[in-house]
């Protein structure tokens, strides 16, 4: 405390008990909360003390809020800040199924029949065979134009092959006589074919007689028989 808030101090008390006490409160108050000078902040001299009923000037303050900038406003800047990343378009793949058909041949098959009409040893076709056909149904996908799967998906044979058919000969041709050029078959009797003979064995045709007529063949002794 300074000289003179003790020098006020004393006067007050003083005169407390015989001014009635009031004005050497509001005296001694004054006294005591009134400072004579206050030091500044910064420089430690003396500030001058206002006068009473005179008031300070204000002294403005500037507050800068957080939320006074956007967030959206702050994203963008540092979206603005980013660049851009690259992007690449990658073309969808172009998928595509389809059908086909394919014709394959079926080779026909062959069969041989006895034909004792024939003479042993010769055979004739009867029935020409020929190939039948078969129709193939496949599942194609591709995928951008190049084939990915085949899938066999159906097989009918729309024509049916046709068997060939052999005829083999069976009969046996009887041993020749060698009294004759031309063969006259070896039997009990030998007659010739469409005359009044008869036989049991024929021959066809005319024959030459290199021998004995065992047969009476040349029945005009020509040299030649069934003539």
């Amino acid at each position: 405390m300074s000289a003179v808030h003790r020098a006020a101090l004393i006067i007050a008390l003083i005169f407390l008990p015989c001014c009635g006490g009031l004005g050497g409160i509001v005296a001694l108050g004054a006294a005591v909360d009134s400072p004579p000078a206050h030091r500044a902040a910064d420089t430690g001299a003396l500030a001058p003390v206002p006068e009473q009923g005179t008031v300070a000037p204000a002294v403005p303050v500037t507050s800068v809020s957080a939320s006074a900038v956007p967030a959206t406003t702050a994203a963008s800047a540092v979206a603005s800040a980013t660049p851009a990343a690259a992007t690449t378009t990658v073309p969808a793949a172009e998928v595509v199924k389809r059908t086909v058909t394919e014709k394959r041949a079926i080779p026909f098959k062959t069969r041989t029949v006895e034909d004792a009409a024939m003479r042993q040893g010769t055979r004739k076709v009867r029935v020409k065979g020929s190939a039948g056909v078969r129709t193939l149904t496949y599942e194609v996908s591709t995928v951008n134009g190049a084939q990915t799967g085949r899938r066999l998906v159906g097989s009918t044979v729309t024509r049916r092959p046709v068997t060939r058919v052999i005829a083999v000969g069976t009969r046996e041709e009887p041993a020749c006589d060698p009294n004759y050029s031309g063969c006259v078959p070896i039997a009990s009797d030998v007659d010739c074919a469409g005359g009044s003979g008869n036989g049991p064995a024929y021959v066809d045709g005319v024959v030459r007689v290199i021998g004995t007529d065992i047969y009476d063949l040349d029945r005009d002794n020509d040299g030649y028989g069934c003539d």
